[in-house]
């Protein structure tokens, strides 16, 4: 990606390895089990189901071993750089429909940190909580993403926070709410169907964002398409659950196969329209 003149976000709230609940290591939780957790997520739970249950586990007090990260390491610049290309994005496409864009907030923390939609972990990979309008990410998930999953590069490490800032933007445009009262009185089958076009949307407005982005300022290299799609593929529901089992099980699916989430992704970057992103319409996903 070619962020070298991009502004840098200021909607950074950097956790790690301080108070507030960063930095607190959950009873055994660490990178080996990581993939674990993940894995236990895309299998049917909802977020805030696993982060409401977390915040019932105590955590034990913070290494003393444990630093703050400097506010200008590499990671941390690349993460304001692409927040504020996500801003910047959709401010424009916001305000070209009349509507006005409010800035999520992305959160840096380590490990564990305390959210309005309970308690977060690191295991469960980078997510977006709507009562707050905050992203919540450890950046030891990047490490995961290149050695786990397979999936490197600075691009594939942008396309998680563009998804993430997808599901502010449905936040804001009233699509989340919507979803979450009919899960509510849905069955478990039909519940995870809803999950899965919300999350395949929220692919898809990561490729409007990509889109958009590139065409107003040139961000993207050769390759890094690829690696968006690599990303995506790697973290389908079924190759989640054949890499932990051996099976798929698509009534199980909340986030959609490798192929689904990656023709969504593919549709918005190649649309730029957040009309084309209408999965809830679709026929076939």
């Amino acid at each position: 990606m070619r962020l070298d003149d991009s502004r840098e976000s200021d909607n950074i709230e950097d956790r790690r390895g301080g108070g507030g609940g960063g930095g607190m290591p959950l009873g055994g939780i660490g990178v080996g089990t990581v993939v674990l957790a993940l894995v236990a997520m895309y299998f049917g739970v909802d977020p805030r189901v696993v982060l409401n249950q977390a915040s019932h586990v105590s955590a034990p007090a913070p290494s003393a071993t444990q630093h703050r990260p400097p506010a200008n390491d590499a990671e941390t610049k690349f993460v304001r750089k692409v927040l504020a290309e996500t801003e910047d994005t959709w401010q424009k496409i916001f305000r070209q429909a009349g509507k006005q864009y409010e800035d999520p907030t992305l959160v840096l923390f380590t490990d564990v940190t305390p959210t309005a939609c309970g308690t977060g972990q690191a295991a469960m990979g980078p997510f977006y909580c709507p009562a707050d309008h905050k992203v919540y990410i450890d950046l030891g998930f990047y490490q995961e993403l290149k050695t786990r999953f397979r999936a490197p590069g600075d691009f594939a490490q942008a396309y998680v926070i563009a998804h993430e800032v997808g599901h502010h933007v449905q936040n804001l445009l009233g699509v989340s709410a919507k979803v979450q009262a009919a899960r509510t009185r849905a069955g478990e089958r039909e519940a995870n169907a809803l999950s899965v076009r919300l999350e395949l949307q929220a692919d898809c407005l990561a490729g409007v964002w990509a889109k958009n982005a590139d065409s107003a300022r040139h961000i993207l290299d050769q390759g890094d398409l690829e690696e968006a799609l690599q990303a995506a593929t790697a973290i389908g529901d079924d190759t989640l659950q054949k890499q932990a089992k051996g099976y798929a099980v698509p009534d199980s699916f909340t986030h959609g196969s490798s192929e689904q989430r990656v023709r969504w992704f593919k549709r918005g970057m190649a649309s730029g329209q957040v009309k084309d992103c209408n999965t809830f319409q679709a026929k076939s996903l």
